[in-house]
């Protein structure tokens, strides 16, 4: 995989695609690997030059000293399109990765579009992360193995009864996660970003195309922060789903 570089910290990166047809770049949420995007961009990649890489923290990106911060991950996005030799791409982000996508829109005027997945403005306004799901993603029991602590941290982010459906899916994911996401320095680094994120007086400014796609169940960035959103971004479509942060139970749009 190619190599980008923000200063001195090192990005991991993959291209696929026809790079001479428009870009779009995916940008992962908090902790998770690049293997998040494979069912979305297989398809893609048959038609556009797709993106995808490693957050500072996770895979095989460097893993600086903490805390990050959302900027900081935005301009690792500018670099990893500056050592690709694309001038501006669609930017997708899901959850943290949808911060890092509105900071590079507001920072940089490289975005053609945006496409924003259960994510949120920040800021005071914005609904925080329940304390219950919090507990899930930071606080795994003591006496649980590897695979039982990315099952424990995955439970508040997928929908009720996904897991019992697709359990060889599980099982994949769980390897997936196991071989590369974020350390655990890592991923308390980008979750300070997180915490700090707060882009809610600056949203008006973007005048491009806007996407917003959210579960009517997410337990992770509950659902208003789609809603605070769609009436930030002055050129914003809002579509909803019945499902979680990270699946859905129906892809028929809920409005």
């Amino acid at each position: 995989m190619p190599t980008a570089h923000n200063g001195d910290v090192a990005l991991s990166y993959d291209r696929e695609g026809p790079e001479s047809a428009p870009t779009v770049v995916f940008v992962e949420g908090l902790g998770y690997g690049t293997w998040m995007w494979q069912f979305q961009r297989e398809p893609l990649a048959e038609s556009y030059d797709t993106i995808v890489f490693d957050n500072r923290g996770t895979g095989d990106s460097d893993c600086p000293e903490g805390p990050y911060t959302v900027a900081e991950m935005a301009a690792d996005l500018a670099a990893v399109l500056d050592d690709a030799g694309v001038e501006s791409a669609h930017v997708v982000g899901a959850s943290m990765g949808g911060m890092i996508a509105q900071r590079f829109a507001l920072e940089y005027d490289r975005a053609e579009s945006l496409v924003l997945l259960c994510t949120s403005h920040g800021g005071e306004d914005a609904v925080p992360v329940p304390p219950e799901t919090q507990a899930f993603m930071f606080d795994v029991p003591a006496d649980a193995d590897e695979r039982e602590a990315i099952r424990y941290k995955m439970t508040p982010a997928i929908s009720d009864g996904f897991a019992e459906e697709h359990p060889d899916l599980i099982e994949d994911i769980v390897d997936w996660r196991l071989a590369s996401d974020a350390s655990e320095a890592g991923r308390n680094a980008q979750a300070a970003a997180v915490q700090a994120f707060d882009a809610s007086d600056e949203l008006d400014q973007l005048s491009l195309p806007t996407l917003l796609m959210h579960g009517t169940d997410d337990e992770v960035l509950p659902v208003a922060n789609a809603h605070a959103l769609a009436e930030a971004l002055p050129h914003a479509d809002l579509e909803l789903f019945e499902g979680g942060h990270t699946s859905s139970s129906s892809s028929r749009p809920t409005r």
